[in-house]
């Protein structure tokens, strides 16, 4: 599978020398990105139309980051000198047979002076000149280090990701601190976890085809990939991008601050010890991360013989996945009462799930009609909602389609539901910007309920006697507690935690040693989702719009 972008390596050696100087004089303020007020300076040289410009930033910037890298910046300068030429502008344009390594650079009228004359006055910075991308430096790295991390301002951000991380910083991030948030629900977020690739997580029961999908679309293995009728994988295996084939031990990872995995030391040594991650250079990792899970075991077995939270891990990684494939086997159809588990911890991220009953060739048409049903029937006494979820039919691996069993109506339909989910992974990048800024707003949501429920609590503790009985009353009528909160301030009851997980948590904690209900902190976090989020996505949006 191949992700649509337009690799570097697609421009001769003698043309990325010449669009890195374009590069460096574009970047006005020499971070490596050029955003829409540098592009529009910068492109008005072409003298193309405000159509044709607007279409050309949309086809480069296709992961809608609100910036252009290097990379992007040579796909847009193609795509200009395509338009030059009278080719008509279009998504697929530079994946068809267009010779780009022979496409001379557009004509930008005036630019050799331009550049002359900023020769004159300064040095040119000059880049890394490797065949590879420019490195992106951002300030924003050392915003969740820094001290002075409250007072970042608007002029430093220069993607929409970046005025996350600034108002996450600013607003979300004390609000969180002083309920406890962190404790409770979710780890702090740090410069990684806003950084880091889309994830597409694999959950199914043992031997149905989970790392064997992996490797069809790497048409390849991975470090550590092992497969057979048992349950082989017996870890939580992270594939990801990396300059050579290596395997990284779980404990390592969670200290790396550039991987965004420092929140799974909450689920101590017995996880990250059955934890790693396996690195590989491939340009499909480029741009998605995936994450192979262990086979879900059915009854006494699951709780037994791990030593791990299995559930509470797989809802972690819930959270930062942007999509989560529940694979089936035409001969493993039921759900165990673990997988059902699984499944449940899964509330909340709805729209991420896509089901795959893998392995569809081994059963004949008829026998996969019936399967389909019973698989219908399984899932709606699982997933309790009315809709019914997409199912994609196939057999992911790199053997041809038995058609002895499947017959020729069958391949037809195995090839057309492969390609709709391949679609669906291809997506993926595009739409993770976005993803980004739903998960944001859902984490701002959830903090301000658990803000509300937290300084309630405190609210109805007295001031002196009978503290311990109190929070005995209130731990045990938790429920009737959360119902108060939500009448109160005109909640949406779906948005409240879980009552029994909450309960587990708080019965740790002195409720008398929580904070009291600071308006001003939640009217912060108000104004964050009512102005700041909706004025980031405007001033981040197509610079021709």
């Amino acid at each position: 599978m191949e992700i649509a972008s337009i690799p570097i390596s697609s421009c001769s050696k003698e043309h990325q020398k010449i669009y890195q100087e374009w590069f460096s004089y574009a970047d006005s303020d020499g971070d490596g990105r050029i955003t829409g007020s540098d592009a529009i300076k910068f492109f008005a040289l072409s003298n193309l139309s405000r159509p044709d410009l607007k279409q050309v930033w949309a086809i480069a910037d296709s992961k809608r980051q609100g910036y252009l890298g290097f990379g992007e910046f040579i796909a847009s300068m193609q795509l200009v000198s395509l338009a030059q030429a009278g080719h008509e502008l279009s998504n697929d344009l530079l994946n068809s047979n267009v010779d780009l390594e022979s496409l001379k650079p557009p004509v930008m009228e005036g630019l050799d002076e331009l550049l002359a004359k900023k020769k004159r006055s300064l040095k040119t910075n000059e880049l890394d000149v490797n065949g590879s991308s420019v490195k992106e430096q951002s300030p924003s790295a050392q915003w969740f280090s820094s001290k002075s991390s409250k007072k970042v301002s608007l002029s430093s951000v220069t993607s929409i990701i970046d005025g996350l991380k600034r108002l996450y910083i600013k607003k979300l991030k004390p609000l969180e601190v002083t309920y406890r948030f962190n404790d409770f629900v979710s780890t702090a977020l740090t410069n990684s976890d806003f950084d880091a690739k889309p994830m597409v997580m694999l959950l199914g029961q043992y031997s149905t085809g989970k790392t064997t999908f992996i490797k069809h679309l790497l048409r390849g293995s991975y470090p550590g990939a092992h497969i057979g009728p048992e349950p082989t994988t017996d870890r939580f295996v992270v594939v990801m991008s990396g300059p050579d084939e290596r395997t990284i031990p779980g404990n390592t990872v969670a200290v790396q601050a550039d991987m965004p995995f420092s929140g799974l030391t909450t689920f101590g040594t017995a996880f990250l010890s059955k934890f790693q991650c396996s690195q590989m250079p491939h340009p499909l990792l480029e741009h998605i991360t995936f994450v192979d899970t262990p086979g879900v075991l059915s009854g006494e077995k699951q709780r037994t013989q791990r030593a791990y939270d299995f559930t509470g891990v797989t809802s972690w990684f819930a959270a930062k996945c942007d999509l989560i494939l529940l694979l089936f086997d035409p001969h493993k159809l039921d759900v165990s009462d673990e997988f059902k588990r699984v499944i449940s911890s899964l509330r909340g991220h709805d729209d991420k799930i896509r089901v795959v009953l893998n392995k569809a060739d081994q059963i004949d048409t008829q026998q996969l009609m019936r399967v389909y049903g019973a698989l219908m029937w399984s899932l709606g006494k699982v997933i309790n909602t009315p809709e019914v979820m997409r199912v994609y039919i196939g057999s992911f691996n790199d053997k041809p389609v038995n058609d002895a069993a499947t017959g020729p109506i069958g391949k037809e339909l195995f090839e057309k539901e492969q390609e709709d989910l391949l679609s669906d992974l291809k997506d993926i990048p595009k739409k993770a910007c976005d993803r980004r800024i739903n998960e944001f707003v859902k984490r701002a949501r959830a903090a301000k309920i658990h803000a509300y429920i937290i300084s309630h609590l405190k609210k109805e503790m007295p001031a002196m006697i009978g503290k311990a009985k109190t929070q005995q009353r209130l731990v045990d009528n938790l429920g009737d507690e959360f119902g108060k909160v939500q009448r109160e301030f005109h909640l949406p009851p779906g948005d409240f935690p879980n009552v029994d997980h909450f309960r587990e948590i708080l019965s740790g904690y002195s409720i008398d040693k929580f904070e009291k209900l600071k308006p001003k902190m939640v009217q912060a976090v108000d104004d964050m989702l009512g102005y700041d989020i909706p004025d980031l996505l405007k001033s981040f949006r197509n610079p021709y719009d």
